[in-house]
């Protein structure tokens, strides 16, 4: 078995799930063949034995004991052995088949998914998103299995219908044509099915998105006595899962039961004229033997046949839901032809703003409108390329990092050389050490010191195990302030060139900002950082303060300076500040905040 998963899963095409299905078949297309070629011979050696079979008979008959006889018997027992080899070597190809398909899409897609941002959600339901990589992949992965007993099947029906035209035409005409109308009648339930299926598909990811939703909110919706409003939501959805798994399965058991019903019937057919054909003299009951053998063999591959078409309904619905998470663009697409990157200490600039970031120096980026703000610090950090090649819809790029434009040198370079720390914090299961140290190089004195910095001393005391504890799903574990500095101190030990930081202290109280104020200026004094911050205790630490407003930076110098009532933009500077300030309530404290209240005030935001 070799080691999963692959090093690079490759660009599939997007085109149709056909078109997806059989460029994975490409992918894979040695262990494809191996498997495909290990079946055949495996079901050419189980076709053999019925022939074989019947030649022992009819030796034993005509000469009783005898060398041909013998021979009849070793090849009876070679052809056995044969297709056990077969079956057991088929297996281990046909699981490695699946794990590779399945796993390659699963990879695909958390790949994919890493690199949109936010543009997945806006597009499927996280619950649409989840199914795909634990359901939809897995289903790819069937198909591939599959596919070598079904080539298999085929060769076998091929082999047994030249031995059949030739010994019997009544019965080889019987089993060649019977054959293939029960596999046209059981397909007929296969259109019906994979629209049922379909619906089920659909239903189970709403109801996962639904799940996944209640779930991450639970503490909210205590705090808002929501609870039962979205368990009655929850089990209505689950109710219409329930009635969309009926449907399915009223159609997928009266394809099973067909599929046992129809060749039990076939074989019947085919007993009662080879027995006929046996007593009129025209084949002799050696031959009559191979034929049932041949009838009851064949029924195997028509199994296969079924089950094929089912899969391959079911692999064709998830191939769909994975193209539709695949088609999701990226959030940064890298360029095919970068410019070199500039050295360290160049200016970055934003043409549409006016915005110059100067290296070296800790610079406030103050707005009346966050929505503002927060897209400037986006294009500093190349978060979206359409919007940051041309904002303004000019022709003309908007960001110049020294003297190339951002978005013309290569994204793995922006991406160490520049890091953004969204407003949101986003925390991840694990130790809490690897939650910090995103790049593997800090040092445990680091850590503590960013800890320090962010004023999250407590988060080791919240964290059983300190450093090397457990940090639970999304963070649960720790208040809202708490996940906020751990990400604080995440982004400081990037040691990043420029540091680009949204709100970083907006969930804390007063004192505890004023503290990551100092810290955080003094840190990264001398060193490129922007804060997008209207706070007060924030502004007055930084080197330098930008107003935007209507688009532009109108103002711009010390805090003290621009509240200054002879400067031209104090009234508007004021009016920013003073609105953060009565926003900021002294006494509120998100480190030791009662939990119910924490919650009323996320949900009220949102």
């Amino acid at each position: 078995m070799r080691p999963l998963p692959p090093a690079d899963p490759g660009t599939p095409p997007l085109t149709s799930p056909q078109a997806y299905l059989w460029w994975q078949a490409r992918r894979q297309g040695a262990l494809l063949l191996g498997a495909v070629g290990v079946e055949v011979v495996g079901q050419l050696a189980g076709a053999a034995i019925p022939a074989a079979l019947g030649r022992v008979i009819d030796d034993g008959v005509a000469r009783g004991l005898s060398a041909s006889l013998l021979v009849g018997c070793l090849l009876l027992a070679g052809a056995g052995l044969v297709q056990v080899l077969g079956n057991v070597v088929g297996h281990r190809l046909a699981v490695e088949n699946w794990l590779r398909s399945a796993f390659s899409s699963s990879q695909l897609i958390g790949h994919h998914v890493t690199r949109t941002g936010d543009a997945v959600t806006d597009v499927l339901p996280t619950g649409e998103v989840v199914a795909t990589v634990a359901t939809d992949a897995l289903r790819t992965g069937e198909l591939f299995a599959i596919a070598g007993r079904f080539v298999g099947g085929i060769a076998a029906y091929a082999g047994i219908a030249v031995v059949l035209m030739r010994t019997s035409a009544v019965l080889g005409v019987l089993i060649l044509v019977g054959l293939p109308l029960v596999v046209a009648v059981l397909a007929l339930l296969v259109t019906p099915l994979q629209r049922r299926q379909s619906a089920q598909r659909e239903a189970a990811g709403r109801l996962t998105t639904l799940g996944s939703d209640t779930v991450s909110g639970l503490r909210i919706l205590r705090g808002v006595g929501g609870e039962e409003v979205f368990s009655a939501r929850y089990r209505e959805q689950s109710q219409r899962v329930r009635r969309a798994g009926v449907a399915v399965a009223q159609t997928q058991s009266l394809l099973d039961a067909l599929q046992t019903l129809l060749p039990g019937l076939f074989l019947a057919a085919v007993v009662w004229v080879g027995a006929r054909l046996a007593i009129a003299g025209q084949i002799s009951p050696g031959q009559l033997v191979a034929f049932y053998g041949f009838a009851a063999f064949l029924t195997q591959p028509l199994w296969t046949a079924t089950e094929t078409m089912r899969v391959a309904t079911r692999a064709v619905v998830g191939v769909r839901k994975i193209l539709a998470v695949l088609s999701v663009p990226v959030a940064g697409a890298d360029v095919t032809q970068p410019r070199p990157a500039p050295a360290p200490g160049a200016e970055i600039v934003d043409v549409a703003t006016g915005l110059v970031v100067r290296p070296g120096e800790v610079l406030a980026l103050v707005s009346a409108d966050p929505d503002e703000s927060a897209r400037v610090a986006a294009r500093l950090g190349r978060f979206d390329d359409a919007h940051a090649a041309d904002p303004t819809g000019t022709g003309h790029p908007s960001v110049r990092w020294g003297a190339a434009w951002l978005h013309d040198v290569a994204l793995a370079e922006v991406r160490e050389r520049i890091v953004v720390s969204e407003s949101t914090p986003h925390l991840f299961t694990g130790v809490l050490a690897d939650e910090l140290d995103v790049r593997g190089t800090a040092t445990a004195t680091q850590l503590e010191h960013a800890l320090h910095v962010a004023d999250a001393a407590d988060v080791l005391d919240s964290v059983p195990g300190g450093l090397v504890g457990e940090i639970a799903e999304k963070g649960r574990s720790l208040s809202g302030g708490q996940r906020q500095r751990v990400a604080l101190a995440r982004a400081l030990l990037t040691d990043a060139e420029v540091l680009v930081l949204v709100e970083p202290t907006s969930a804390v109280d007063a004192h505890t900002e004023a503290r990551i104020a100092r810290r955080l200026a003094a840190t990264r004094r001398g060193r490129t950082t922007v804060i997008v911050t209207a706070s007060p205790l924030v502004l007055d630490a930084v080197d330098d303060v930008a107003l935007l407003a209507g688009g532009t930076v109108v103002a711009r110098g010390r805090h003290r300076d621009l509240l200054d009532p002879h400067h031209p933009a104090a009234a508007a500077y004021r009016a920013v500040v003073s609105r953060a300030s009565e926003d900021t309530d002294p006494a509120h404290d998100t480190t030791a905040h009662d939990e119910g209240m924490e919650d009323r005030h996320e949900a009220a935001r949102r």
